[in-house]
């Protein structure tokens, strides 16, 4: 099945704007751990388009994938982002650059996935760049959970004696 030219451009576009607005929405309400932990929970359900054999990539390109997006993509994401508490509340707060760098990280995947499009199938590259954003919001949820527990745990109150 071949699509139009420009669909992956359209979609992609699509993603990004949907995406923004989400964590545009989300920085209104309070934090909760369940909404730490969930968005990566539902993506790891991803994974299962690697029972699809045109999806399936070499274990040395997925371990290198998930690791550039831990631990470059992930960290401007760290530095835009934290947790803060409000009253009874804890609330992320980001920085005025923590758009900006979210479009700069699309712009990074791509560019990079119109290069990796040329040299592997779609389904390939499409697999490749979920595994990619996978390390990059597990790695940036991992650091929200723990300074979540730091914010609840100097919160709680002192036992009755």
């Amino acid at each position: 099945m071949r699509l139009p030219p420009g669909t992956s451009i359209v979609v992609s576009l699509a993603g990004l704007l949907a995406v923004t607005a989400w964590r545009l929405r989300e920085v209104r309400t309070a934090v909760s751990l369940r909404k730490i932990i969930i968005p990566p929970l539902g993506m790891a359900t991803g994974f299962s388009m690697f029972f699809v054999p045109a999806f399936r990539i070499p274990w040395a390109w997925a371990g290198a994938a998930f690791v550039i997006g831990a631990v470059a993509l992930a960290y401007p994401l760290l530095l835009t982002t934290r947790l803060v508490r409000i009253g009874d509340a804890i609330m992320m707060k980001r920085s005025s650059a923590f758009l900006v760098v979210l479009f700069v990280l699309a712009a990074i995947r791509f560019l990079a996935r119109g290069y990796f499009d040329t040299i592997l199938t779609v389904q390939q590259s499409a697999g490749l760049f979920f595994i990619l954003a996978f390390g990059m919001i597990v790695r940036w949820r991992a650091k929200l959970l723990i300074d979540f527990h730091k914010l609840t745990a100097e919160y709680a109150p002192e036992p009755a004696q």
